[in-house]
């Protein structure tokens, strides 16, 4: 068995350098990446782009990377609720690619999958399918989209063992899983490092042939964006 294990967040993003494309897991602040992305901003690396379904809240997730201009382009499937994400795309200062989200989910399994592209009908006939490929299937119009090409997948899961097989928690399974595999070296940090031979194979979700590195996170807050609860009862 080769161990994919690393010691710390530091050895894991070793070798991420300026102008390279990220790819970023999570949903909104659901199953972020929490100390890889505020190692990030401690590196200092610039000029990157970061594939992710969008970037966090103002003052955390990649919300940090914005707020330290160190994105030049975001991919994603919409803002969020991040008010500097906005503000950086409407004067000009952040290209932003706005795709839909399942195709973004897509472009992240195409490269996973080692497929150079694909058709999909979503976008025909919008701003998305301008300058692209377009072609009819059985009367109906289909866009051609590439697979991403990305330097590095950074992903979180809840368990994970030290060849690299991962476990998935709820809702923060979201884009983790597509995104394992679809760069050049995959980084998985997780909240619970266990033997090999503890998880159950039947529960893997992601097999550790897609993973390169890993290693334990720790100090998660798990923040929650929009906190919404039902009022008091009155007695």
């Amino acid at each position: 068995m080769i161990s994919k294990k690393v010691n710390s967040v530091q050895e894991a993003l070793q070798g991420i350098t300026n102008d390279m494309t990220l790819m970023l897991g999570g949903f909104g602040l659901c199953g972020i990446p929490e100390n890889a992305i505020a190692h990030l901003v401690k590196m200092g690396v610039n000029n990157l782009t970061c594939i992710s379904n969008n970037a966090g809240v103002d003052d955390f997730g990649l919300g940090l990377l914005l707020q330290n201009k160190q994105i030049k382009k975001m991919i994603s499937s919409y803002v969020g609720e991040n008010e500097e994400f906005e503000r950086q795309m409407l004067s000009g200062e952040l290209e932003v690619e706005l795709i839909p989200q399942g195709t973004l989910a897509e472009r992240c399994k195409a490269a996973q999958g080692g497929f150079p592209a694909f058709y999909t009908p979503a976008g025909y006939g919008t701003e998305v399918a301008e300058g692209k490929e377009t072609r009819e299937f059985n009367g109906k119009m289909y866009v051609l989209e590439k697979a991403f090409d990305a330097d590095f997948a950074i992903v979180k899961a809840w368990k994970g063992d030290e060849a690299g097989n991962l476990i998935f928690k709820g809702t923060a399974r979201n884009f983790n899983p597509c995104m394992c595999g679809a760069a050049k070296i995959t980084v998985a940090e997780v909240e619970e490092m266990v033997p090999l031979g503890t998880l159950d194979p039947n529960f893997i979700h992601i097999p550790g042939i897609f993973v390169q590195r890993i290693f334990q996170g720790e100090r998660y807050e798990k923040r929650i964006e929009q906190r919404t609860v039902r009022p008091a009862k009155q007695h």
